[in-house]
C-alpha cells in the first residue's frame, strides 16, 4: 500500500550559531531590531516536508508517493530520491522557478530562526490528486497535506476528500496563512490533524474550537510536544505518548516530519494509536541524533530493535 504525501520539496541551508539568540536580542529594542549572527558552520541539505516525510517513511519500509513542485535547480534532489528508491513520478518541475529554499539558523539551545523562499512551491496547485488516483488508486491507503503553497494545500485537501482518501491535515508553518473559517474547513475535510503544541494553540484560537472539539471532528488529533512526547486525542480516548530519550541531540531540523512518517506508517498498517504514536516518537529521536533532515540511515531491523529497547515490545 502507498501513502500520498502532498507538501514541499526544498533545499535547507542550515547554519549553526554558537551563542544563544536570547542573549543577542534586546526585548525593549524589538521595534528597531537589527541583528547579525556569526555562523561558522554552514551546510546545504535536502529538505522540505514532503521530501523529509517520504525519506523517513521509506526507512520504515513504506511506499511514499510525493506530489510536489520543484524548480529548475532540482537535479540533485531527483538524484537523492532515486538513490533511496522514492518515486518522483508526480513531482512537477517548473524550470523558470527556484526550488523552495529554507535558510535556517540554529543556536546552541536548538532554537531556530528560518527565512523561507517558496519558489516553485507557490504553484503546487498545478498538481492534481486525480492524476495520482488514476495511476495509483488501487494502492492508495492514506495521504497527508503538509505545508505547501497556500492554494495547493486548499485544493489538495478538497480533492482528497472528493476522492474519499483519508488524510492527515498537517498545517505546520503554513498555519498562519489561513483564517479561522478556512482552518475549520480543513478540519471538516480531514480524517486526522497533526500539529505541535504551539500550532495547536494557534489552531484553537483561530477556529474558536478547543482541542477536545477538534478531536471530535476527526478520527484523531495528534499534538507533538518535543522532548515531552506527544498527546493523541481520538473520539473516545486520550493517549500520552512518551518521548524517546536522546543522549546527544544534534539537530532538530526535520524531527516533526520524521514523526509524521511514523504516523502514516501506523495508520497505513492498522497499528493502535499508542504504538503509532510511539513509532513517531522514535523516528523523531532517530532523526535528532544526526545532522540534516535526510542523513540518518538506520535499516528496518535497527528501527525495530530501537523500538523494542525503548518500549519493551515490537511494532
Amino acid at each position: 500500500m502507498s501513502s500520498l504525501i502532498c507538501g514541499s520539496i526544498a533545499y535547507d541551508t542550515i547554519m549553526s550559531f554558537e551563542g544563544r539568540f536570547r542573549e543577542q536580542i534586546l526585548p525593549d529594542q524589538l521595534h528597531i531590531l537589527n541583528v547579525a549572527f556569526l555562523v561558522p558552520q554552514m551546510r546545504r541539505e535536502f529538505g522540505g516536508c514532503a521530501g523529509n516525510i517520504a525519506y523517513n517513511l521509506k526507512l520504515l519500509g513504506g511506499d511514499p508517493i510525493i506530489m510536489a513542485t520543484v524548480g529548475g535547480d532540482s537535479g540533485n534532489y531527483f538524484d537523492q530520491l532515486n538513490r533511496y528508491g522514492i518515486s518522483a513520478e508526480f513531482i512537477k518541475e517548473l524550470p523558470e522557478a527556484f526550488t523552495a529554499q529554507a535558510m535556517i539558523t540554529t543556536d546552541r539551545d536548538n532554537n531556530q530562526i528560518t527565512a523561507f523562499h517558496p519558489g516553485a512551491m507557490s504553484d503546487s496547485h498545478l498538481n492534481l490528486v486525480s492524476d495520482v488516483v488514476r495511476a495509483k488508486s488501487s494502492s492508495l491507503k492514506i495521504a497527508i497535506v503538509a505545508p505547501d503553497g497556500r492554494q495547493g494545500m486548499t485544493d489538495h485537501a478538497k480533492q482528497l476528500a472528493d476522492a474519499h482518501i483519508p488524510f492527515i491535515f498537517d498545517p505546520g508553518q503554513g498555519l498562519p496563512m489561513f483564517d479561522g473559517p478556512e482552518l475549520k474547513e480543513f478540519i471538516e475535510l480531514a480524517s486526522y490533524v497533526a500539529v505541535n503544541d504551539y500550532e495547536a494553540e494557534m489552531l484553537s484560537q483561530r477556529t474558536g474550537l478547543s482541542l477536545t472539539q477538534i478531536a471530535q471532528r476527526v478520527k484523531a488529533l495528534i499534538v507533538t510536544k518535543g522532548a515531552q512526547g506527544a498527546e493523541i486525542y481520538s473520539s473516545q480516548s486520550h493517549f500520552l505518548i512518551p518521548a524517546v530519550t536522546v543522549t546527544s541531540p544534534v539537530d532538530p531540523t526535520g524531527c516533526g516530519d520524521a514523526l509524521r512518517a511514523g504516523l502514516l506508517f501506523g495508520i497505513e498498517n492498522g497499528l493502535d494509536w499508542e504504538t503509532t504514536g510511539r513509532l513517531g516518537s522514535l523516528m523523531g529521536a532517530i532523526k535528532i541524533s544526526s545532522q540534516g533532515p535526510q542523513n540518518h540511515q538506520p535499516n528496518l531491523s535497527e528501527i525495530h530493535l530501537q523500538f523494542k529497547d525503548a518500549f519493551g515490545y515490537d511494532f
